[in-house]
């Protein structure tokens, strides 16, 4: 049967990604009945008075899985992040996002492997901020749960025991927030020892693990930590790899699951044919293992490597001079070889 999706191509180069993603994904044999959404941000806004119409979010609801491109965030005034919302409205508490080397992209280290879990709903990100007008003060609160904590170090244990990794992570502040991050450290020193014996557990003030990682990354394996602290590792992650342009990333909660690519929408080129649909095609393997279509996603990553690796049909931002689709087809290519 076929697998019922939401899809939201977004803006800028959104729609172009998109298009090379679909053509990947079938080359892998999936079926999918794609539910498309094209207007979200500010053409939704023009057409719906809003950025994030309901009926988005309801089709990913019913759903249970989404595949989204990126869309642009009006900086300083303007809508809040579409991003943020929807990760807020489903609940989307676990912010996924793999840092793997691919070969032939230049990078300061080889054969990078980690992953970081950010909790994706409360923290700094929870928006709870006041502004004193007469004494034009403006003042953010850190909110963080138990609940919310136990529930994102869980799924970075358990996803890490699924996956066969062998170390967690734990980057907090607990050295100066002492209540809040400390509150996490302390859930975390809770469930570690559930696992012992099939994960090794230690944790790292954040300024700390932020050296650590530009300096041995290759000591990390699973890095968990709160909602800002996790924005800030997951990119520096992305940048030991080779940037956002060619990360993975997915939001994923109790009841739905979104995966999206995680850069910008990049409209100085959109429309194009320039984009690198690579962010948007890991995302898509993620999505095809969540929907425990492992073979498929393999394939993916496996035509993804491939290609990098030979260097020969790559896109102008990693030094070749295929369009987006030329790219996309070549992957396509590549998958059904594998497949026959």
């Amino acid at each position: 049967m076929a697998h019922q999706v939401t899809l939201i191509p977004g803006d800028g180069i959104g729609p172009e990604i998109m298009e090379a993603a679909l053509r990947v994904l079938e080359a892998t044999g999936v079926a999918f009945d794609w539910e498309r959404f094209d207007k979200i941000g500010t053409s939704a806004l023009d057409e719906y008075d809003d950025p994030l119409p309901d009926h988005i979010l309801e089709s990913i609801r019913s759903n249970k899985t989404a595949l989204k491109g990126p869309v642009t965030t009006p900086v300083g005034e303007g809508f809040e992040s579409v991003n943020v919302q929807i990760r807020q409205e489903l609940e989307l508490y676990a912010n996924v996002r793999p840092c793997k080397t691919l070969p032939g992209v230049e990078t300061p280290f080889d054969d990078i492997d980690l992953i970081i879990f950010r909790e994706n709903t409360e923290g700094l990100y929870a928006g709870i901020e006041n502004y004193d007008e007469r004494l034009e003060i403006a003042d953010s609160i850190a909110r963080v749960t138990r609940s919310g904590s136990e529930r994102i170090i869980r799924f970075c244990f358990e996803y890490a025991k699924k996956h066969g990794r062998e170390k967690v992570t734990l980057a907090h502040k607990a050295n100066i927030l002492k209540i809040s991050t400390g509150l996490f450290l302390k859930i975390g020193e809770e469930i570690a020892p559930e696992y012992e014996g099939e994960l090794e557990f230690e944790d790292r003030i954040i300024d700390n693990m932020a050296m650590q990682m530009v300096m041995y990354p290759d000591q990390y394996d699973c890095v968990v930590t709160t909602n800002l602290f996790g924005d800030i590792l997951s990119d520096l992650g992305a940048g030991l790899v080779g940037g956002l342009g060619v990360t993975a990333g997915a939001n994923i909660g109790d009841d739905a699951a979104v995966f999206e690519a995680v850069h910008g929408s990049a409209p100085d080129i959109a429309g194009e044919g320039k984009a690198n649909p690579t962010a948007v095609l890991r995302s898509a393997a993620m999505m095809l293992e969540h929907l425990d279509e492992q073979p498929a996603a393999d394939a993916i990553e496996c035509a993804v490597e491939g290609a990098y690796a030979d260097g020969s049909v790559l896109t102008p931002d990693v030094g070749g001079n295929a369009s987006t689709m030329e790219f996309a087809e070549h992957l396509a290519d590549r998958i059904s070889d594998q497949i026959s």
